[in-house]
């Protein structure tokens, strides 16, 4: 019998949402253009799954993501990274974008977030998965 390794929880047209069985975190994978909207209803599901699945380790990809999103920035970090600590996250394994300006905003985001240490960002969707297995 096979093992399933991922379960779909959510997906529209902006991100979809994951859960790794095996490792055990959420997978999040944005797609596309961002704004203000998409952001904060992509990070309001992200917090919904993390509390629903007692999940509380994230490994979040922007490889895919377009173009520059920190009109959400503000939000993100003193609104949606405290609600998310509060209820239980523990580690977040961010790959960047490749876009120049996505990466600001990301850089931007965590830079306003108070005491960022269980962020980690990186290049490399490997080294991320590394990051997330090895911080058991």
């Amino acid at each position: 019998m096979r093992t399933v390794r991922t379960e779909l929880l959510y997906r529209n047209q902006h991100l979809a949402i994951s859960y790794n069985t095996v490792e055990d975190w959420l997978y999040v994978n944005w797609r596309g253009y961002q704004n203000y909207e998409s952001v904060v209803s992509g990070c309001e599901k992200m917090l919904e799954l993390m509390k629903e699945r007692a999940c509380f380790r994230i490994l979040n990809n922007n490889t895919h993501v377009e173009g520059q999103w920190s009109t959400a920035a503000k939000w993100g970090a003193e609104v949606w990274f405290p609600a998310m600590r509060d209820a239980g996250l523990e580690w977040f394994a961010w790959v960047y974008s490749p876009s120049a300006f996505s990466r600001l905003s990301t850089d931007k985001m965590i830079s306003l977030t108070e005491n960022p240490d269980f962020v980690q960002v990186f290049d490399d969707m490997d080294l991320a998965k590394d990051w997330l297995r090895s911080m058991v």
